[in-house]
């Protein structure tokens, strides 16, 4: 059997990346960690990372390890899941979405952890693709994505639909939309291309429909959610964002959104991995959920 010490430092190093980040996280010297992954190597047979001065990467007998040391981890979370009493008020809450969703939904999700301290929550935004795989391997509860995996896999429920927005500095956008669009760049962000593809593609817009994405410059980029709209409203470029983020934004009244031929709209599903029975604590998740999108 594998010393289940020496696979945790392995799994810390691959996660952070560094010898010296791995030894602070865990209390340890850097020599420590040097030969808890010796040991782990001579017992496993193989070299588990290739070493080039400060950096390494995994081998593929190391990306088996790292791979089994995770599903430890993830049967034994499933163990004390199952031993202990299902309590809808206490527990951790693991869930995964875009950061326009993360932005609106914190606020009322930490409502319920002030109403039911017991409750932990714990809200990681992230790409679609990104999102499936933590799912799929455990890694996160639920997960909000905005097409529909393979449904041998996961299981999923049609939430609702977000408005997605070509969102300006406030001012006149009726007239000549792409010499706008051309002149004033684009706040890149994590899902800006995808939110614009989407927007060109299904707003049915004459005008939109002559642009194409690689002809528009970027204006600047940042991958900070809350922070998106400051350059827009300060009219440094214009973005495209899901109406909610736009609504939350303290200072909307700064902003203007160009009304095309016809509104875009997202839909947004909830996953879990397939037939997995989610504890009571997430009744009550799944229901501000389902009232946001009502």
């Amino acid at each position: 059997m594998l010393n289940p010490v020496w696979l945790q430092t392995f799994v810390t190093l691959i996660d952070t990346g560094h010898f010296t980040k791995t030894a602070e996280k865990l209390f340890m010297t850097q020599p420590g960690v040097s030969q808890h992954i010796s040991k782990l190597e001579h017992n496993c047979g193989h070299p588990l990372i290739n070493r080039d001065k400060k950096s390494f990467e995994l081998t593929e007998q190391g990306r088996l390890v790292y791979q089994y040391a995770q599903s430890l981890k993830q049967n034994e979370h499933a163990l004390l899941e199952q031993l202990s009493f299902d309590d809808p008020n206490n527990g951790q809450c693991n869930i995964s979405c875009s950061g326009a969703l993360a932005l609106v939904l914190y606020p009322k999700l930490t409502s319920l952890q002030v109403e039911h301290p017991g409750i932990v929550l714990k809200l990681k935004a992230a790409p679609n693709h990104q999102i499936i795989q933590e799912v799929q391997y455990g890694h996160t509860d639920i997960g909000l994505v905005t097409h529909i995996p393979n449904t041998s896999l996961f299981d999923v429920v049609k939430l609702g639909e977000e408005e997605l927005c070509l969102t300006f500095a406030k001012q006149n956008i009726a007239q000549d939309i792409l010499t706008l669009i051309k002149n004033d760049g684009l706040i890149d962000h994590p899902d800006a291309e995808h939110y614009l593809s989407l927007f060109i593609e299904h707003s049915h817009d004459n005008q939109l429909s002559k642009l194409t994405i690689k002809e528009i410059k970027t204006a600047g980029f940042i991958n900070q959610i809350s922070q998106i709209l400051e350059p827009v409203a300060k009219g440094l470029g214009f973005t495209v964002l899901p109406k909610s983020a736009i609504d939350s934004f303290a200072q909307s009244n700064q902003l203007s959104c160009y009304q095309s031929t016809r509104k875009v709209m997202e839909t947004i599903y909830l996953i879990t991995r397939k037939n997995r029975q989610l504890p009571a604590r997430f009744q009550q998740i799944n229901s501000i959920l389902a009232e946001h999108f009502t």
